[in-house]
């Protein structure tokens, strides 16, 4: 006769041995545990300030198992830089080679996965920020490498949507920096578990980020030349005028 456990196996995934992703799943939470722990530490005493002592007593375990998880503290700003910078520039990539999707559709769901992010974890993001200096130049490199292929990515998505005349014609670069730079800030204003939500947050910055560069009546495909930049100029003009229309005191005001 069959156990219970024959005729209902546990999901092991592929090949997985029971148990075996119990065990990464609580490796993984205490990995977790011990980055929140040495983010403290390191936004209070710098990273030079604070010892692997510290951050084992903040957890509650000796020096030896806090080994098993980080080494050293190289180890805890590599793995700050891998979560923060190199991560997410992949899963850009990812976003950025969407099929089905127009430019203005990554871009928003690049700009909302940035901020959200920023918004869900603003301590390591400010420290990873203000340890920059500190970091060793191996780090270094990989914080930089990071940071670039993330400007990379929304730059090639605004170089297609200005090519398609879908955005502005503006400097891919410059608006790149623009949006990217909304995103970081929300990790040094934001403060989770208030209002708006994070996810508010991400959709605001995302609606802003395409709305400063989409058209908002876009030239016919075929518009090039005199009429594509006249049609500009009116947009622009437009802006212009409710700017300072918004900006004129009332006739009460006056008296």
């Amino acid at each position: 006769m069959s156990s219970a456990s024959e005729s209902n196996p546990p999901d092991a995934g592929d090949g997985e041995a029971p148990g075996e992703s119990a065990r990464g799943a609580r490796w993984a939470l205490v990995e977790n545990q011990i980055l929140s722990e040495a983010t403290e530490l390191f936004a209070k005493r710098g990273f030079a300030g604070t010892t692997l002592k510290d951050i084992a007593d903040a957890m509650g375990m000796s020096r030896p198992a806090l080994y098993h998880y980080f080494p050293n503290k190289e180890a805890l700003l590599a793995r700050l830089v891998s979560d923060l910078t190199l991560g997410p520039a992949e899963d850009l990539a990812k976003v950025r080679r969407l099929r089905g999707k127009s430019s203005v559709e990554r871009l928003h769901k690049m700009t909302f996965d940035t901020a959200l992010r920023h918004a869900r974890q603003p301590d390591r993001f400010r420290v990873l920020v203000r340890s920059d200096a500190e970091l060793p130049s191996d780090l270094a490199k990989s914080y930089r490498d990071g940071r670039r292929r993330i400007m990379a990515e929304f730059v090639a998505v605004i170089e297609q949507g200005v090519a398609s005349h879908v955005l502005r014609p503006v400097d891919p670069r410059t608006a790149a920096l623009g949006i990217i730079g909304q995103c970081t800030w929300v990790a040094f204003w934001y403060h989770p578990g208030h209002e708006p939500d994070e996810r508010e947050v991400a959709t605001t910055l995302a609606d802003r980020a395409v709305a400063s560069l989409t058209l908002a009546d876009a030239p016919a495909p075929d518009a090039r030349g005199p009429e594509r930049a006249i049609e500009l100029l009116k947009q622009d003009l437009a802006l212009l005028e409710a700017s300072l229309a918004s900006d004129r005191p009332s006739p009460r005001s006056r008296r």
